[in-house]
């Protein structure tokens, strides 16, 4: 994020940084980590991964229903947030 204070201008938004050592700053960011867990375990090689399996692994995990999301996928989040800014 070199550039962020000209993306936040560019954007209209306030960019945050979370503090050193305080993953409770950076929940979702920690829980996806948590869900990459399950198909690339700590300490696997993720130099030999094809485009093609982290695409699937993407796919199942933007087809997953969250609880965060009040259960919608982050696919129909992310429709629903662009049909909202679009209209």
């Amino acid at each position: 994020m070199a550039q962020h204070q000209q993306i936040s201008i560019d954007a209209g938004i306030a960019i945050y940084f979370a503090d050193p050592s305080s993953p409770w700053q950076r929940g979702t960011n920690e829980n996806t980590n948590g869900l990459l867990r399950q198909y690339f375990p700590k300490g696997a090689d993720l130099r030999q991964l094809t485009q093609a399996e982290c695409d699937t692994v993407a796919d199942r995990l933007n087809t997953r229903p969250r609880q965060t999301l009040n259960w919608q996928t982050p696919a129909q989040a992310l429709e629903e947030a662009l049909r909202a800014t679009a209209a």
